[in-house]
Formats: structure tokens, C-alpha cells, sequence
């Protein structure tokens, strides 16, 4: 067994331990995010699943430079309700458990609740919405899994609006508030790439 000593060396000042404080939540957020959505495909991937969880048939996928941009997804699965519009992008927010017991049933792609929770930490995001017994579609945007408003001066709740049932998810700026992340990533082109695999 061997065993070594690291150390500043002789009569060097002992540093003062840093106090231990508790992270903001948006720091805590933003740094769950980034292990849940690495690159622009990560998240595609996560709501692709949440389209096929919904029962979609059809999905379209729009992309501009590699996802950073603008990353949007439209389905035709069973839409959001629009009283849960409210939490949709809030953590541990799903419709697939209720209880710890379900896990061992479970038969969807996702079911933890933290794909749209993270995205939204880390980007800006648009959802439009209907489902096959309303009227008419819902929109409402996040930041940092809460309803923002949709323009400066309105209220931050879904609004009506023209719109086909099921869901369209649109992600703008990627990473817009995490320059570590953005400059880790490849080029747009790689990007886009990694999203075609997807």
C-alpha cells in the first residue's frame, strides 16, 4: 500500500475553508438540464418520444442551424389539455404515473417529466396545442418551466388560437443562457447531422 501527501509545501498559508451555501434553483436547473438535454438532438429525441407517447402518426421535424436556432416539432397525437398547459414544463410534471407502483408497468418511451422541464431552462419554448374535444388550439410560452407571456405586456397564460389536434413544440436559441454548453457543441452542421441519426 502506498500512500503520498499533496500539499503547497512548507510554511505556505493554510487557505480558510469556503463557506457551503446552497444553490439558487435556476442555477440548480439550468446545471440538471444540461445532463438531461447535451446537444440540440437530445432534445429532439425526448420530444419525439413524447409525441409517440401521445399517440402521434405523424410527426414533422423543423430545424435551422443544427437545432440551435430553432428546433420544432408537430404531431398529431392527443394534444395537452389546456388546464395542464399551466405545468407541462414544470419537473416531475407527467401523465404516465401517478405512483412509484407504476413503474413496474410502465409502457411509454418517457415518464420521469424532466425533458420539457429542461429544455425550458435552457432555451425558449413555444407550445401550440389542441386536443380532439376543444374548439379550438392553445398557445403558451416558457422560460424556466414557467407560462411566460406570449408578447411583453400580456398576461402569461394560453391563449386561443387556430391550430390542428395534437401538439407543435417549438424550441428557439438553444442554449442561448449557457455559453459553456453552446461553445461545446459542433457546427451547425454536425449538429444537423447528429439530429438526422436521430
Amino acid at each position: 500500500m502506498a500512500s503520498f501527501a499533496l500539499g503547497a509545501g512548507e510554511g505556505s498559508p493554510k487557505a480558510l475553508p469556503k463557506k457551503i451555501q446552497k444553490l439558487e434553483e435556476a442555477v440548480v436547473n439550468r446545471i440538471a438540464a444540461g445532463e438531461v438535454i447535451q446537444r440540440p438532438a437530445n432534445a429532439l429525441k425526448e420530444m419525439i418520444e413524447n409525441s409517440l407517447d401521445a399517440g402521434a402518426t405523424s410527426i414533422q421535424v423543423t430545424v435551422k442551424q443544427g437545432g440551435l436556432k430553432l428546433l420544432q416539432i408537430q404531431d398529431n397525437g392527443s394534444g395537452i389539455k389546456k388546464e395542464d398547459l399551466a405545468i407541462v414544463c414544470e419537473r416531475f410534471t407527467t401523465s404516465k404515473l401517478r405512483n412509484f407502483e407504476d413503474l413496474t408497468n410502465i409502457s411509454t418511451y418517457g415518464f420521469r417529466g424532466e425533458a420539457l422541464a429542461s429544455i425550458s431552462h435552457v432555451a425558449h419554448v413555444t407550445i401550440t396545442t389542441r386536443t380532439a374535444d376543444s374548439k379550438c388550439a392553445y398557445k403558451a410560452s416558457y422560460s424556466d418551466s414557467k407560462l411566460v407571456p406570449l408578447r411583453p405586456g400580456a398576461a402569461p397564460e394560453p391563449k386561443p388560437c387556430a391550430g390542428n389536434q395534437g401538439t407543435q413544440i417549438m424550441v428557439e436559441d438553444l442554449f442561448y443562457n449557457v455559453a459553456t454548453r453552446r461553445k461545446a457543441l459542433r457546427s451547425p452542421a454536425e449538429e444537423y447531422g447528429k439530429i438526422t441519426d436521430v
